[in-house]
């Protein structure tokens, strides 16, 4: 028999995935077209599928099914609007390429959109590399903003800037925060955020149609830390008061509140807001996140989750 192309690997997930809905999930086909971006046709050909590929049993035969099981208590255990789990690797359980391709495919979806939409986004290495995943595009009609600066108070800038090269990938306008990541001071924050381009900039952030986020450790094996934004000391103290884990530099504890004071203080991100009625993607995987990812889960900082098996399997346990 001749081995399968990535094609066809691509398409029997799609069909597992129309599968599980149908069989297992209980949704018509109206719904699985919704909620897979498919004609109905397309939809009733992906369920067809499932059965002569002998994808369906008594349950479905697909690595897949497991992940979308995952998936499905993720959303039921923390009323999530969105949730996406990928396989693991065995032997790398904190490996973000799987995460990546995901998350790009979710951007996609919006991109797509003939209506123009306000796309915001954070920084790091997870949403650096899902923007590297995505497909060259032409976008002229939305806008890509940054929920925060990234430089040190200097001027230097890290290697992780994603607003810019996502706007490269899908030729669309972009609005980089022109800010460090830390003021130096509370009134210092104050006379930045009052400079007409950021309060331009807050103002579209506060209108963004679909935000992406990373998920962030809060320990000395941190980004945060790793990338010179927090001092050894301030990770204790932070430590000290309850922290588990940031998103755009804003810190927060297991109940996903922000701790109040030290670094919190000098954040120039945008406000995170917990319950946005718009979709909120975290997207982050590995052990050493579980915590942080749990904490904004419990928070409502995220509505949406893009993670991995192993991560999922962890945040379940009781």
């Amino acid at each position: 028999m001749a081995s399968r192309t990535e094609t066809d690997i691509a398409r029997l997930d799609d069909a597992a995935r129309a599968g599980w809905l149908y069989y297992v999930a209980g949704n018509t086909q109206d719904e699985i077209a919704k909620k897979l971006g498919v004609s109905r046709q397309s939809a009733q050909r992906l369920v067809s599928l499932a059965v002569s590929e002998k994808l369906i049993k008594v349950r479905l035969d697909h690595p897949i099914a497991h992940c979308m099981e995952l998936g499905h208590r993720l959303r039921d255990e923390f009323g999530l609007a969105h949730c996406e789990i990928v396989p693991s690797d065995p032997d790398a359980p904190s490996s973000i390429v799987g995460i990546a391709q995901a998350g790009a495919a979710e951007m996609e979806r919006h991109l797509k959109s003939k209506h123009p939409k306000i796309i915001a986004i954070g920084t790091g290495r997870a949403l650096r590399a899902c923007v590297e995943q995505l497909s060259p595009m032409d976008c002229p009609q939305h806008s890509i903003v940054s929920l925060l600066g990234n430089m040190m108070s200097d001027g230097l800038a890290t290697a992780y800037n994603v607003v810019i090269r996502m706007a490269e990938r899908v030729n669309a306008r972009h609005y980089p925060m022109p800010l460090p990541v830390h003021a130096r001071s509370i009134e210092e924050k104050r006379i930045l955020h009052n400079q007409e381009p950021v309060r331009n900039i807050l103002e579209l952030i506060r209108q963004a149609d679909v935000t992406f986020v990373g998920i962030g450790n809060l320990d000395l094996n941190a980004p945060i830390f790793i990338d010179g934004f927090l001092k050894r000391d301030e990770i204790r103290a932070l430590n000290e008061a309850g922290a588990v884990g940031e998103i755009t530099s804003w810190v927060f504890d297991r109940e996903g509140h922000l701790i109040e004071g030290l670094a919190n203080d000098h954040v120039n991100s945008a406000p995170l807001v917990p319950n946005s009625p718009n979709p909120v993607f975290g997207i982050a995987a590995g052990e050493s996140k579980v915590a942080a990812i749990r904490g904004a889960l419990v928070g409502k900082l995220i509505n949406g989750l893009i993670t991995n098996e192993h991560t999922a399997e962890l945040l379940l346990k009781k």
